[in-house]
């Protein structure tokens, strides 16, 4: 069982009691009547043959109350591929939909915003998301949209009953809601988290003192979750990060675009897990360490937007001052596992810290060399300003592509 402490100014909605997934789906199956809700489900070809996606697709189909489930597959570059894709993926409720990003008519339609100078990115899970927000804003039956992984390991409906439920009971009226979790097997996950975004963030507000953006960011139990549920109208006026920085670029986006009060966190499940990923802490072109330097990159740009000025010597003392904390912060969890019999890697703890101590410094000196970075794939409000029938194209590219 959680506890309540109401922590920061964004609204936390604990896990209490024992789940009540039956009582929680009927109250959604009348909401949705109301709201009717689109599930985006974000995957790789691979993910789809791995038994955390089939397991997956198994649970949704005793879901009654989403509206369209919306399948995106990246990392899929042959017919043949796309078309073991749409048998794996008929393992859904019929009310689904399959998007190939990678298809012929898929391909063109981005081409086309090329010439707009509209960039979507490469193929991933920003540029999925992304698309998929544009299929249901096309098709414009939902007003909750939901997403999340699809390599979840021990997922349950109760999970997705908690992330659809506060956007779309009318009488919470949250826009936008994110997941949270822990993340414990027989020791702790999840390091970019704890080691990497909650330190940098806390040694951000040791430097600057109060700032509103800083303070949000602190008030999220795991900024980092794959899993939130948002109105369709947030989904038409964010910009969409295509690296690893989505999850917290798209905190920062909804705290440029909504009131705070009508931001939330859900506690989804007791323990979540998925695949991990390698530290690479010699390449920081892979892993986490990559991931540490995307996050670097998206908080710094935002700061910057908010009126803080960065100077080499300023990355200087935020290094250390991140060190010091993370460092701190390693302890803490050493003595959080020895309370719980938890195993607990000292050296590797300390290798991550140090890994994303050399991010902070590679993310610091690339944003001092060009601020403003690479741009975010543009909202949904701007495309159809530029291509004002885009979003019929791309319904009719779905179509295309699945005929």
């Amino acid at each position: 069982m959680s506890d309540f402490y109401q922590t920061g100014v964004v609204s936390t909605l604990h896990r209490l009691g024992e789940p009540k997934v039956e009582e929680l789906e009927l109250d959604l199956e009348r909401y949705s009547r109301q709201r009717p809700i689109a599930l985006v489900l974000p995957v790789t070809f691979s993910d789809l043959h791995a038994p955390a996606c089939k397991n997956i697709f198994k649970e949704l189909r005793n879901v009654n109350y989403i509206s369209e489930f919306v399948v995106t597959l990246g990392a899929a570059n042959k017919k043949s591929q796309f078309e073991q894709a749409k048998k794996l993926v008929s393992a859904l409720p019929s009310n689904h939909a399959l998007v190939w990003c990678n298809g012929p008519q898929m391909t063109k339609l981005y081409k086309l915003l090329e010439k707009y100078e509209l960039d979507v990115g490469g193929d991933g899970k920003g540029r999925s998301a992304w698309t998929a927000y544009g299929y249901v804003i096309a098709k414009g039956v939902c007003d909750v949209i939901a997403l999340h992984d699809c390599d979840i390991v021990n997922y349950s409906r109760d999970l997705l009953g908690r992330l659809c439920y506060p956007c779309t009971n009318p009488s919470m009226d949250y826009e936008f809601c994110k997941g949270f979790y822990s993340r414990v097997t027989d020791r702790m996950h999840g390091r970019v988290t704890r080691l990497f975004v909650l330190p940098i963030v806390r040694s951000l507000i040791k430097i600057l003192g109060y700032l509103p953006f800083l303070e949000y960011l602190n008030s999220f139990r795991y900024p980092l979750a794959g899993e939130f549920s948002m109105l369709t109208d947030i989904a038409r006026v964010n910009r969409v990060p295509g690296d690893w920085g989505l999850e917290v670029g798209t905190l920062a986006e909804v705290y440029r675009n909504c009131s705070i009060k009508r931001i939330c966190q859900s506690n989804l499940c007791e323990n979540y897990e998925h695949k991990h990923q390698p530290l690479s802490p010699q390449d920081p072109g892979k892993g986490l360490l990559k991931m540490s330097i995307d996050i670097g990159k998206v908080l710094f740009r935002t700061l910057s937007s908010e009126g803080v000025v960065f100077s080499q010597a300023f990355f200087k003392t935020l290094i250390a001052t991140y060190l010091r904390m993370a460092q701190d912060t390693v302890k803490r969890y050493h003595d959080d596992a020895m309370i719980n019999k938890l195993n607990f890697d000292m050296h590797s703890e300390v290798t991550a810290v140090e890994a994303f101590t050399h991010g902070i410094e590679i993310s610091g000196t690339t944003f001092l060399k060009d601020p403003l970075g690479a741009p975010q794939i543009p909202n949904w409000s701007r495309v159809t300003s530029a291509i004002p029938d885009f979003l019929d194209k791309l319904l009719e590219a779905v179509r295309e592509d699945n005929a």
